[in-house]
């Protein structure tokens, strides 16, 4: 006992020592080597200044650059230092009066007396040189230079995203990085991937005067930290097509998603009406931003990714798949068609007259409602199922498998799941023996509760472009550190639906046909074999949607798209126009001369109009083209 309390002492005895040697080493130090500090640090102040890094740029697939920065400039206040300024100067150098700049000064004393806040943001370059000849007569204020970003293509606001001020949140959840003024990404890519493009920033301490000036760094800079320029992003975007989408979706409401089906890429995404980004940069951000908001077209409303639809016939090929993947028939299955269908006591019409559907690709061709509501009924009313809460869950979980009834995994903020309605949910609108194949026969046709976002639609159809998966649609396609230029973006996964690979042949053929010489055929390009299916959508609101998904070329497809455009009628109205005119542009780089007047039918034509003219609600029979 007497050693442990005798090896205690002297820990003790050693642990005092080390402390007094350090802090008779920094009192040298203080005395000695950092005398001149001591002696500048009696006649001056010193300044601690955030040092804001440079964001990152950001490209598109093609190496265009899509988003960069420009220099803006701030006027900083320390209230505390502010004791003898010239306000009346001042006010008359930034054009605010005095009661202005009273009040400016109160806001950030009341934040803080002995911090630096923004006394005013976003000075034009010729104010702001201004402020500088005669910041001498200004103790406590200073200059401060920092960037916003701007987009020379004027299109794909919400994909990009916007850079606004931190809120109070997010200051609290950064644990002290940001604080009031600073900015950060608000939506989009910019939201998305903040950390990367954002950057760190840096510090930098400075002797300044009683008058406020300069007179050069605090102990050689050895405090300082430099700030880290952001990484820079390339997209998958083809900026060209996605303003050549937007053109023809102007004065339209809706929707238009590409997809590189190979690479799960986003060639482009467009939510109609849009406005151009450059709208909230700047000191115009606030005050575009509320008027925006109020719109009553809601620009601000991602279209691609959070509005949701019944597919319609463009969910028949799914419904198809499903009923041939659980062998309940074949693709030779046949369906009289004489314009109606009788079922469960109910009397369903076909949507247009046509000769009987004698397979699955003719049945695709015409979009027969009778021919897949007998098949979605003959995929619920399997023989191999005990239960029709067996037979029905196991067709969710196929839905589910195409990316439907889920979210995605965009890499952008405000995505959506859609819905495939549950087991549990029928069973608690009817009872567990309440409901049959009769009861929910419309999903057979993508109607009733089924919604899906455009986004989802264009990627469930890369899952029958690849012939049975996809990878998760993304619109970053690496990310380069601005230090080692190394691509630190991790590789995509494939995901494999549920339907085995020899079923998608006959359907493609059947979507070929559609456009051959079905309810596509307006749309066909010479040269091009396109598949790809209609979709007219009840709106019991207002006339039909008019909708349209598919892929080109038919072997070995590089395009995947998806349009809907609201209140416009049947699939092939406008829908599939604007969607072959979108894939002969980025097959061919060029329109055909026999189409450029479709092409200015598409750009010209007005549909706003509908929303704003006073109409009756009504209710829609099943219809398709």
């Amino acid at each position: 006992m007497k050693d442990f309390y005798k090896n205690r002492h002297t820990v003790i005895q050693v642990i005092i020592a080390v402390f007094a040697v350090i802090f008779v080493i920094r009192l040298a130090y203080l005395q000695l080597i950092d005398k001149k500090y001591v002696l500048m640090a009696r006649n001056n102040a010193i300044k601690e200044m955030e040092v804001y890094p440079t964001r990152g740029m950001v490209y598109d697939r093609n190496g265009k650059l899509i988003v960069y920065n420009e220099a803006i400039y701030d006027i900083m206040i320390v209230p505390r230092l502010t004791a003898n300024v010239d306000s009346a100067r001042l006010c008359e150098l930034l054009d605010i009066t005095l009661a202005d700049y009273s009040d400016r000064k109160y806001k950030a004393k009341k934040y803080s007396p002995y911090k630096s806040s923004f006394f005013m943001k976003q000075v034009s370059m010729a104010t702001y040189s201004r402020f500088q000849e005669f910041l001498y007569l200004f103790p406590g204020f200073y200059g401060q230079v920092r960037t916003i970003r701007k987009y020379p293509y004027k299109c794909g606001a919400l994909v990009m995203g916007d850079i606004g001020e931190v809120d109070d949140r997010q200051i609290l959840a950064s644990n002290g990085y940001y604080k009031a003024g600073d900015y950060v990404g608000k939506g989009g890519i910019e939201k998305t991937y903040e950390k990367e493009l954002g950057g760190k920033q840096g510090k930098k301490f400075i002797f300044v005067d009683v008058h406020n000036r300069e007179q050069g760094s605090f102990a050689d800079g050895q405090f300082d930290t430099l700030a880290q320029a952001g990484d820079n992003l390339f997209t998958s975007l083809d900026i060209e097509m996605q303003q050549y989408g937007e053109d023809l979706m102007q004065n339209k409401k809706g929707s238009v998603v590409a997809i590189d089906p190979k690479t799960g890429e986003i060639l482009c995404l467009i939510s109609s009406p849009g406005y151009d980004p450059n709208l909230l940069c700047g000191s115009i951000r606030g005050e575009n931003f509320a008027k925006l908001l109020v719109d009553s077209l809601k620009p601000l409303f991602n279209r691609a990714t959070m509005a949701t639809y019944p597919p319609g016939s463009t969910f028949k090929p799914f419904v198809g798949l499903i009923s041939l993947n659980e062998e309940v028939q074949g693709v030779e299955y046949t369906v009289p068609c004489n314009g109606f269908y009788y079922f469960g006591g109910l009397t369903l019409r076909c949507s247009h007259h046509h000769p009987w559907a004698t397979n699955i690709q003719y049945a695709l061709a015409q979009s027969c409602n009778p021919y897949f509501w007998q098949t979605f009924r003959n995929s619920i009313e399997n023989k191999n199922y005990s239960r029709i809460q067996d037979s029905y869950g196991k067709w969710v979980e196929y839905c589910n498998s195409f990316g439907f009834g889920t979210k995605l995994g965009i890499d952008i903020p405000s995505e959506v799941r859609g819905n495939i309605p549950s087991v549990n949910y029928f069973n608690r609108m009817y009872g567990e023996r309440g409901w049959k194949s009769a009861t929910i026969i419309s999903l057979g046709i993508g109607q009733g509760e089924v919604l899906v976002t455009p986004l989802q639609l264009c990627n469930a159809f890369a899952s029958i472009a690849n012939k049975g998966w996809y990878i998760t649609p993304h619109l970053v396609k690496k990310i380069v550190d601005t230090d080692t230029q190394k691509d630190i973006k991790k590789k995509d996964e494939k995901h494999y639906t549920k339907i085995s690979p020899e079923w998608y042949e006959p359907v493609i053929e059947g979507l070929y046909q559609v456009v051959q010489a079905g309810t596509a055929s307006s749309s066909r390009v010479d040269g091009i074999a396109m598949c790809g299916k209609t979709g007219t959508v009840q709106n019991p609101h207002g006339d039909n949607h008019s909708l349209f998904a598919g892929f080109a070329p038919k072997d070995n497809p590089k395009i995947v798209i998806a349009v809907c455009v609201e209140n416009a009628g049947f699939g092939g109205r406008f829908a599939g126009p604007i969607a072959s005119l979108i894939i002969e542009k980025y097959l061919n780089d060029t329109i055909s001369t026999r189409r450029l007047d479709l092409e200015k039918r598409m750009k010209e034509t007005n549909l706003l109009n509908k929303y704003f003219a006073a109409s009756k609600p009504k209710t829609a029979e099943p219809t398709d083209e």
